[in-house]
C-alpha cells in the first residue's frame, strides 16, 4: 500500500510548483499525483495505461490532461520520464527515486531497475578523462528474455 505521507508530501511540493507557475490547482492533477504514487516504486507506466487506470476507478479525466499533468509532474522533480528504444515515454515516482539503471527485455517488454557501484566508478573515470564533471547518466540494457514461461510473454498474446 502506498504511503499516504508520501503522496501528501508530493501534492504539497506540486501545490508550490504549480503556485509559483501561475498555474491552475485541479483535482484532476492531484489525481494523477495519487495514481501515480499509488503504483509500486520500480513500476513504469506510459499515459495510456495511467488513462486507463484512472478511467477503470471512475475518474473523469482526459488523456491530454494526463499527459500534460505528466509534463508538470516532471518539471516539478516529482516524476522521471523514461523513453527505451522504440516504446512509448514510461513515467514513474520521483519524490524518493535513487538513481537506477533499467534493462530492457526486447521480446517480453519486461523492464528491470537496476544499480551497480561499478556504473558510478567508470562515470568518474571518464569525468576525469574528459575533465568533465559529470552529473548525471542514462544507461538502458537491452537483452532477449530468456525466462522459462515469462508471464510477460503470455500477456503479450492477449494483445
Amino acid at each position: 500500500m502506498a504511503d499516504t505521507v508520501l503522496i501528501e508530501k508530493a501534492k504539497k511540493i506540486f501545490e508550490n510548483y504549480l503556485a509559483k507557475q501561475g498555474s491552475r490547482k485541479t483535482p484532476e492533477r492531484f489525481s494523477v499525483i495519487d495514481e501515480l504514487y499509488l503504483l509500486p516504486e520500480d513500476e513504469h507506466i506510459d499515459v495510456e495505461g495511467l488513462f486507463l487506470k484512472m478511467r477503470n476507478k471512475g475518474y473523469t479525466i482526459s488523456r491530454a490532461t494526463i499527459y500534460n499533468t505528466l509534463d508538470l509532474l516532471v518539471e516539478s522533480g516529482l516524476a522521471v520520464k523514461h523513453q527505451f528504444k522504440d516504446k512509448v515515454a514510461l513515467y514513474e515516482q520521483a519524490l524518493t527515486y535513487k538513481h537506477h539503471d533499467h534493462h530492457v527485455c526486447n521480446q517480453c517488454r519486461k523492464i528491470r531497475e537496476f544499480s551497480d557501484p561499478k556504473i558510478n566508478e567508470i562515470k568518474e573515470a571518464m569525468g576525469m578523462e574528459f575533465q568533465s564533471s559529470i552529473s548525471s547518466h542514462s544507461l538502458v540494457l537491452y537483452g532477449d528474455c530468456r525466462i522459462e514461461n515469462c508471464e510477460n510473454l503470455k500477456d503479450l498474446s492477449l494483445v
